[in-house]
């Protein structure tokens, strides 16, 4: 009966966020509860050389996923939503959607995947002396200023996937304060775009003759908490066709999936971690203090209130395993049995605990898409073995496995081993995760450090988001995210550890052994094979 009520009342909060491969709507209770989820599959496209959605599979996907939660809210409780508390959205960060003055989209969405700005990147990482990485929005920017690409002239504002999506349902041109630290340098401070940095940029040969300032066509920034509109007739009416749904909602700032998985993981206070692990792979190090040198392998990002955060980001995680484990999948149905999804992941990573510590001299990498940690801007998914090789089932699947933490713990031994960073907990969540300990485990021996799970780990970054906006509707003045987070939602929550077993520790290392020397065969078959 307080379910019916929330509803019939609007004391609900709606969070939905856009990832790589599905879309997620989740409504929760006043006490964070939730009660209805919906969600919708979809995949990137690789067209002309760029990595993209189309812009109608963003609506496609947003109206099935609302449409699945309304659908079950209506067979639960009976009652047809109209009114909502506060909704967020939240979508994979970085990328480059620019559009016009009468917000025409200029040219294709490029997203995070892409590794075609590295001319960009560089340069702009030695105007800043600070790290751009190929993903930023900035520097999808640059590059196409560089390349003398004929839209650039006509940019009215651009945007992120969370930006664009918010921007037609409330009309505001806004960001949370993580995802605008993905598209451009913040200034702690100030929570806002690093003045010292526009200047500069704006300064460039190549940009000064253009008839946009960089400032106007950047998002204005927000924190966690701030108001960012509301949900306008016509955003009523894109995300719910039905028309059930009134306007006027109020929104908290879109934020990126990091950010949301900080959020979902109780991790935006100094010393904590989060890992998400699914197509890409990232961990998110919230810092007590800046960095002392620039690391190309390593993203400066924020918290959604503007706390520091170290993100060490790899493009390729789970892909090339989930291809392995749809051909074990075809070979099942081939002899004529039939294993559900869910069940043949589980058997096969669970091999991955009877197999050999190092995984028996195999190597893999997982690269469908480029990886900047090791400086390859095309990847080839490639499996190695020599003669001697112990080439069974179990040490398959835990190389495959131990390849997708590859790139990642190249980027995490810079923090650990020369900023000295130190972290109180790590918890870990995304598909990497799924299967009870086999994930924990691997990635345990990859950090040298336990690894966390809580039990809402599975509700992702729509629950990250849905909590943002249940804190902008809820906070007690002057109240901080940490302090509500620790205090009214993650009170009591429970988690699974796993701690890090001495013979996997040394295992892995032996396998980053043949995975830092392999690199030349990765490069060698991109040439090869272009």
């Amino acid at each position: 009966m307080d379910i019916q009520a929330a509803i019939a009342h609007g004391k609900t909060v709606l969070g939905v966020e856009l990832g790589s491969t599905r879309i997620k709507a989740v409504l929760l209770s006043e006490d964070h509860t939730p009660i209805a989820s919906g969600s919708y599959a979809w995949e990137n496209r690789y067209e002309n050389g760029v990595w993209t959605y189309h812009l109608e599979d963003v609506w496609a996907g947003l109206q099935e996923s609302y449409r699945s939660l309304s659908s079950e809210v209506f067979e639960r409780h009976g009652l047809r939503i109209q009114s909502i508390g506060a909704i967020g959205f939240s979508a994979m960060m970085h990328g480059y959607l620019a559009f016009g003055q009468d917000g025409t989209l200029l040219a294709p969405f490029r997203t995070w995947r892409n590794t075609i700005t590295g001319l960009a990147a560089a340069q702009l990482t030695e105007l800043f002396q600070f790290n751009i990485p190929q993903r930023w929005s900035i520097a999808h920017l640059y590059q196409a200023i560089l390349n003398q690409e004929p839209h650039v002239g006509a940019i009215g504002h651009l945007t992120t996937l969370a930006g664009y999506v918010h921007w037609k349902l409330t009309g505001q041109q806004v960001l949370g304060v993580g995802e605008a630290s993905g598209m451009f340098p913040i200034d702690s401070a100030l929570n806002d775009y690093d003045a010292r940095m526009v200047e500069r940029f704006s300064a460039l040969p190549e940009v000064e003759p253009l008839p946009w300032m960089l400032r106007d066509i950047l998002p204005r920034v927000l924190v966690a908490g701030e108001p960012a509109g509301a949900l306008s007739e016509a955003g009523a009416r894109l995300l719910d066709p039905s028309g059930y749904l009134r306007a006027g909602i109020p929104l908290c700032p879109p934020e990126g999936d990091a950010g949301t998985g900080m959020v979902a993981t109780n991790s935006v206070a100094a010393r904590t971690g989060n890992i998400s692990a699914g197509t890409s792979v990232f961990a998110m190090i919230v810092l007590e203090q800046e960095l002392s040198q620039l690391y190309p392998e390593i993203d400066m990002v924020m918290t959604p209130t503007g706390k520091p955060v170290a993100m060490v980001h790899s493009n390729n995680c789970t892909s090339d395993l989930n291809a392995w484990v749809d051909l074990f999948q075809e070979f099942s149905r081939v002899l004529g049995v039939d294993v559900a999804e869910p069940r043949l992941y589980e058997l096969l990573y669970q091999q991955a605990l009877a197999a050999d510590a190092d995984g028996g001299g195999l190597l893999a990498y997982n690269y469908v898409s480029g990886e900047h940690i090791t400086h390859l801007e095309q990847g080839r998914p490639l499996f190695v073995r020599t003669p001697e090789s112990r080439f069974t089932l179990a040490n398959f699947m835990r190389v495959h496995l131990f390849a997708a933490l590859g790139a990642l713990k190249i980027g995490l031994d810079l923090l650990v081993e020369r900023e000295r960073v130190q972290v109180d907990q790590i918890l870990g969540h995304g598909g990497f995760f799924k299967t009870k300990d086999v994930g924990q485990r691997i990635m345990a021996a990859a950090l040298q450090a336990p690894v966390s799970v809580m039990e809402t780990a599975g509700e992702g970054g729509a629950w990250g988001i849905a909590l943002l906006a249940s804190y902008m509707l809820q906070k007690a003045p002057d109240e901080p995210l940490e302090a509500y987070l620790a205090d009214k939602v993650f009170a009591g929550q429970k988690s699974a550890t796993v701690a890090p077993d001495a013979q996997d520790v040394a295992g892995f290392a032996a396998f980053m052994g043949r995975y830092r020397r392999g690199l030349i065969i990765e490069r060698a078959a991109v040439e090869a094979l272009s």
